[in-house]
């Protein structure tokens, strides 16, 4: 039976809680069986320690761990919550009113080209509040699930560095 380690494919099945300020364990994630994680082991960006919990583990084995937020997304950073002049957000001098509501998360990039998530917090006269902490970011993480499969990866999706097929990237 396959053990989860380098280059496998795994699929899990999980409940993701967190602690919320009044020390609580919150449901915030389900992954069922009808719609599975799955994912590239060891090249799947996720936390090393979310990797490190499950290698060895084979289909059927059971998992409950938590995560530090030094383990997983980091603690809550208030640098990463910043003021972007609204027209930014203006597609051919107009603004779109469904993409602009607090609440909603864009794809934007940075000086640099990097690609992030931002989540609307505020939306002003002139500008736009966004914050650009991992949404799960200063949260302690609780995974209780299973494994349902593990696989050897096939060539083309060591290549490419993701799942392909059921559950997995489609080109």
């Amino acid at each position: 039976m396959a053990q989860i380690s380098p280059n496998k494919v795994v699929t899990i099945t999980y409940d993701l809680s967190v602690t919320d300020e009044n020390q609580e364990k919150v449901l915030v994630e389900s992954a069922e069986a009808d719609a599975p994680m799955v994912f590239l082991f060891g090249q799947s960006g996720l936390p090393e320690e979310f990797e490190s919990q499950l290698s060895g583990k084979s289909a059927g084995d059971a998992f409950n761990f938590s995560l530090t937020p030094e383990q997983a997304y980091g603690d809550y950073d208030q640098q990463a919550v910043v003021d972007i002049p609204k027209n930014v957000f203006e597609i051919d001098g107009k603004i779109d009113e469904e993409m602009l509501q607090e609440g909603n998360f864009l794809p934007m990039s940075d000086n640099q080209g990097n690609h992030m998530q931002g989540k609307i917090v505020e939306i002003g006269a002139d500008t736009v509040k966004m914050d650009f902490n991992h949404p799960l970011a200063g949260m302690v993480m609780h995974f209780d699930g299973k494994v349902a499969d593990v696989r050897e990866a096939t060539q083309e999706e060591l290549a490419h560095g993701h799942v392909h097929g059921e559950g997995g990237h489609h080109h």
